[in-house]
């Protein structure tokens, strides 16, 4: 009887699993990533890139120019009689927190022989400025000035003292933007000698420091 059984169990598997454990089955999956639906990852949006911080031009960094440079002076000291005179002229402007208006402070000279005896005109005179930065290291500048005049020698036509003004402008190179640069600048310098005008022109080259 026991042996027909325990050949009766062996028969049927099935039926010793059914019957011979109660403990429930449990199965383990693998977990499934989810789906995003975005695909790779959005890079985060790139920075701005940061201010430029070079230089440009003179106007951020000094205040004060210093001039000298040659001039040639047309002085058309009366009707018929004009002096060609060689010299030099020099100059001190101030920007006023390095922009583009300033005060111009200038002096210029001229030396010549006249009738066998050396002319001198000089001429100091004061105004203000206007610049304007165009590139490149170049700055361009136009002034007004008045002021007085003296010519030598003492002649009979009237006083050696006058009053003077110049209107005129100029350009600077400075390609390096560094403190030296040089000038080119042409003047209208009337004057009011002997009685009458002097419509003289003025040409001067030379360098500048800035500081």
């Amino acid at each position: 009887m026991m042996m027909a059984s325990a050949a009766h169990a062996q028969g049927n598997p099935a039926s010793s699993q059914r019957f011979g454990s109660s403990a429930p089955a449990f199965s383990m999956a693998a977990p499934v990533a989810a789906d995003s639906g975005a695909g790779d990852p959005v890079p985060a949006p790139a920075e701005p890139d940061p201010a430029p911080q070079g230089v440009y031009g003179v106007l951020q960094n000094y205040n004060w120019q210093a001039y000298v440079g040659f001039s040639h002076i047309s002085f058309y000291e009366l009707p018929g009689v004009t002096g060609q005179l060689n010299g030099f002229n020099m100059s001190l402007v101030y920007y006023p927190h390095s922009g583009h208006w300033a005060g111009d402070a200038e002096f210029a000279t001229g030396f010549a022989p006249q009738d066998g005896v050396n002319t001198h005109l000089a001429m100091g005179l004061g105004g203000v400025r206007y610049r304007v930065d165009v590139g490149r290291g170049l700055e361009v500048w136009g002034h007004g000035m008045v002021g007085g005049a003296h010519f030598y020698p003492q002649t009979a036509f009237g006083s050696q003292d006058a009053f003077a003004f110049d209107v005129g402008g100029g350009v600077d190179l400075n390609p390096h933007h560094r403190r030296l640069g040089f000038r080119g600048q042409v003047d209208w310098s009337p004057t009011l000698f002997f009685g009458t005008h002097q419509y003289n022109i003025r040409e001067s080259v030379g360098i500048v420091y800035r500081f």
